[in-house]
């Protein structure tokens, strides 16, 4: 039996926690690890407590907002910005942490990735935000697509 590099472990736990995610319009999963230990997920949807969007609907959705944009109609948070609040929320220190991410973050969650002290992002598909890809390489936060870093790892440090 072959065993899934770190990369590979990290990232389909990523794709596992974003089956959980509420949102109509993308399932997205966010891990924060540090020295190979998982110290946070999280996915997008709403608020503890708040009406899913499966059941009220997307306003984004009826307003016709493509990706990327207006996020402030949006009545859910993203994976990103969920798994820095579960780590604040139990008081987990997370700078210095690696994100995997099954999509890459926009600027809403860039800023908030930049000021937690993440130090770097992998991530599986894009997301089309150009001032977040910007703002992450003037942080000096290394971002890499998932098949960069698999590629460079060929099975991957076990």
């Amino acid at each position: 039996m072959e065993r899934p590099c770190w990369e590979e472990y990290f990232m389909e736990i990523a794709r596992l926690v974003a089956r959980r995610s509420t949102c109509l319009r993308r399932q997205v999963g966010a891990v924060l690890v540090k020295e190979k230990n998982i110290l946070a997920t999280g996915y997008n949807g709403t608020p503890s407590g708040i009406t899913h969007c499966a059941e009220v609907g997307c306003l984004r959705e009826k307003l016709r907002v493509p990706s990327g944009e207006r996020h402030e109609l949006c009545r859910g948070l993203h994976a990103e910005q969920n798994a820095i609040i579960q780590a604040a929320k139990h008081g987990v220190n997370i700078a210095g942490a690696t994100l995997y991410s099954t999509h890459s973050p926009c600027v809403i969650c860039s800023k908030m990735i930049i000021n937690a002290g993440i130090s770097r992002i992998i991530y599986l598909e894009g997301y089309p935000d150009a001032l977040s890809v910007e703002m992450l390489a003037e942080s000096k936060i290394e971002i890499f697509p998932f098949a960069q870093v698999a590629a460079v790892v060929p099975g991957g440090s076990r």
